[in-house]
């Protein structure tokens, strides 16, 4: 399902259509593959959303997204650690900040890709964890008296 970013609301199949249809072939295959090697890696709950118009995976925050250009695919794993931590593994791609570029007629590797969605869910859950855990401040000040 692909969910409006702006309001949330369930894309028409007509929007979809329309965005699939400015993709040309081989693009259109490619990330069709990568979008259901993602699909397959997320858990149910996680949402997809259009962003910037970039299809993108949500759960507690952006998962991933994916995107065709005129000379490559791009995945945006919206976290500078993928980087780090997968370093060798990504290094016959062209990276820069913040994405991650591959062929327009290669899907990106799915072992590798299914490792990346599988840390930014981890990476996201962690932060919701921490985030629900930690205990709201009450505020301190006095107020003077007057």
């Amino acid at each position: 399902m692909l969910y409006s970013h702006a309001n949330e609301k369930r894309c028409a199949p007509e929007k979809r259509r329309r965005l699939s249809s400015r993709i040309s072939e081989p693009a259109r295959s490619t990330l069709k593959k990568v979008r259901a090697v993602i699909r397959a890696s997320v858990p149910r709950e996680a949402t997809e959303t259009i962003s910037y118009r970039i299809p993108m995976f949500k759960l507690n925050g952006v998962l991933i997204g994916f995107a065709a250009f005129k000379n490559h695919c791009s995945l945006f794993p919206a976290n500078m650690e993928v980087f780090k931590t997968f370093k060798k593994e990504l290094k016959p791609f062209h990276t820069s900040k913040g994405t991650l570029q591959f062929p327009l007629d290669k899907p990106f590797p799915t072992a590798l890709l299914r490792k990346i969605v599988k840390m930014r869910v981890a990476q996201n859950s962690a932060k919701e964890k921490s985030a629900t855990k930690a205990p709201k401040k009450k505020s301190t000040k006095v107020k003077p008296r007057r």
